[in-house]
């Protein structure tokens, strides 16, 4: 028992420090083998190419989307404005259909896309490639846009 409390507190520790980096906050969406909408809120996004123009985003390997997105030929980063906080909530709940009670629209590809977010970028899987209990998804852009909103900001563990 010892080991395990001197880990999540090591653990812990690491994730405090971390979190005084700020980043923004997306959903990522992809459908799963049924076509149904799957999504996760994600602050591991970044930018890695523009020729090809690439980004990434990772993801933990215990997530129950994890396999979904691994089959998954392409998905949606969903950048959200200050404004939607509330889903941003909702995707980062233990929950298993975050889409139940939700309006929302599909790209041409039928990958989630959620109404008002700050920018959205579709993606085909590029590569995923392992990163501990994390692996990292990097997508080629296919199609994106963005409006002018205020970004959502995660800083020291709160939302803003």
């Amino acid at each position: 028992m010892k080991k395990f409390n001197d880990n999540f507190n090591k653990y812990k520790n690491l994730r405090n420090v971390l979190s005084k980096f700020s980043t923004g906050v997306t959903v990522v969406t992809t459908v799963d083998d049924k076509n149904y909408p799957v999504g996760i809120t994600v602050n591991s996004f970044s930018s890695v190419s523009l020729d090809p123009p690439l980004i990434s985003w990772c993801l933990g390997k215990d997530q129950p989307s994890y396999k979904d997105f691994v089959k998954s030929n392409g998905f949606v980063v969903n950048i959200l404005s200050k404004s939607q906080m509330d889903i941003c909530n909702r995707f980062s709940s233990p929950c298993m259909n975050k889409f139940e009670n939700f309006t929302f629209k599909k790209s041409k590809e039928g990958f989630p896309l959620i109404s008002n977010s700050l920018a959205t970028i579709i993606c085909e899987t590029w590569s995923v490639y392992p990163g501990g209990d994390h692996d990292i998804f990097v997508g080629k852009i296919t199609k994106f846009k963005s409006s002018n909103q205020d970004p959502l900001i995660f800083w020291n563990g709160i939302l803003s």
